[in-house]
């Protein structure tokens, strides 16, 4: 009788092909999912982020949403894989499926020229940080309004807070200093944007939203350790 109860337990035991299989379902759902959130988006006149960055950020800002760790349904992403000459940053209204922005923002001047290249979470690296964040509360700085943010990925961004990684107006995310420059101008790893945007963007992603940051080198990376 014990060998029988015994042989009964191995063969209830969990078949990894079949836990494969239905992993593998799951994601495929999930980006399903995704597309028709996509697809159906009110661009308001702006041109969408890459279906890659917004299907590795919603899938993100769902898992956040579960743990609390955001609350607003407001989306932003940023795609540092883009040029600084062009307009990177989105913030999307999930709730009404609409993007409400799309702007210019800059990364830092360790992590490249024109284009995003190195990151890092060391404090004084002047480097952007990728990953998920949520955003924190307004202040007054020396660059006027600004938005704190929390990183929500060990090793990846949670230092941001400590190293004074914030949202802030900067005169030298223009148009005008592309033109004279060839190139944006670059922050000490905050994700500056342009002065005339500030106040309304920052209003709007404050107190608990999900930001974004989003580069496909370390697509993976991210994800992992936002579901570790």
């Amino acid at each position: 009788m014990f060998f029988i109860v015994l042989l009964m337990s191995f063969t209830n035991l969990p078949n990894k092909s079949n836990s494969a299989e239905i992993n593998s379902k799951t994601e495929t759902n999930s980006v399903s999912k995704n597309v028709s959130i996509y697809n159906q988006l009110d661009a308001n006149s702006f041109v969408l982020p890459s279906f890659d960055c917004f299907n590795l950020a919603l899938d993100g800002f769902h898992l956040l949403k579960e743990k609390g760790l955001v609350q607003k349904n407001i989306l932003t992403v940023i795609d540092f894989s883009l040029s600084s000459n062009m307009k990177r940053l989105w913030v999307i209204d999930l709730e009404k499926n609409i993007v409400l922005f799309q702007t210019l923002v800059a990364h830092g001047r360790n992590t490249g020229e024109e284009f995003a290249k190195e990151f890092s979470n060391q404090a004084e690296s002047f480097k952007s940080s990728i990953g998920f964040y949520a955003t924190g509360e307004i202040y007054d700085g020396k660059h006027g309004k600004s938005l704190k943010l929390d990183g929500l990925e060990k090793g990846l961004n949670d230092k941001a807070r400590e190293r004074a990684v914030v949202i802030h107006g900067a005169d030298y995310v223009s148009e005008t200093f592309i033109k004279q420059n060839k190139r944006l101008g670059r922050s000490q790893g905050c994700p500056a944007i342009p002065v005339e945007m500030n106040a309304k963007i920052i209003n709007v992603i404050k107190d608990k939203s999900c930001l974004f940051i989003y580069h496909p080198s370390l697509a993976q990376e991210i994800l992992s350790r936002l579901s570790a």
